[in-house]
């Protein structure tokens, strides 16, 4: 925080109507997005160094038809028996998980392969953001 100075930034991902899979995709994005804000302002010399420290990403996960599933569409998260939005730090550590029983009560195994499956995503998710980053943005003026 120290390396952001006294500026704030909010990342805002409105999503009025949407499954899982749009959720956590505005949140996969909205990383991308505050990356990209932040090495402008060090190409501007607004800041001496980038103040992100890990990434940030996100997948949904549910149990169908008795089978843990990875990214639900609409037409899979609808029939989900479990429901579950995993957000995770490159790290692996959890920044959010948060689980519904839309049908039965899931149990303690159902749990861990859930995670273990959005875990496997993530770190997918959380490689492709590195490719995309690699290339810095394109270096422009910033506005006021």
């Amino acid at each position: 925080m120290q390396a952001l100075g006294e500026r704030q930034v909010i990342v805002d991902c409105d999503v009025l109507q949407a499954d899982g899979g749009t959720r956590t995709a505005s949140i996969c994005g909205g990383y991308v997005a505050l990356h990209d804000a932040l090495t402008r302002l060090v190409q501007n010399q607004k800041l001496k160094a980038h103040p992100l420290t890990d990434t940030c990403a996100a997948i949904s996960v549910g149990i169908i038809d008795g089978t843990p599933m990875l990214d639900l569409p609409y037409v899979e998260d609808v029939r989900a028996g479990t429901d579950m939005n995993v957000v995770m730090t490159g790290a692996g550590t959890f920044v959010e998980v948060q689980g519904t029983a839309e049908g039965a009560a899931f149990d303690r195994a159902e749990l861990g392969a859930l995670l273990d499956l959005a875990q496997s995503g993530i770190a997918r998710i959380t490689a492709l953001q590195g490719e995309v980053l690699a290339t810095p943005p394109t270096a422009r003026p910033l506005g006021r």
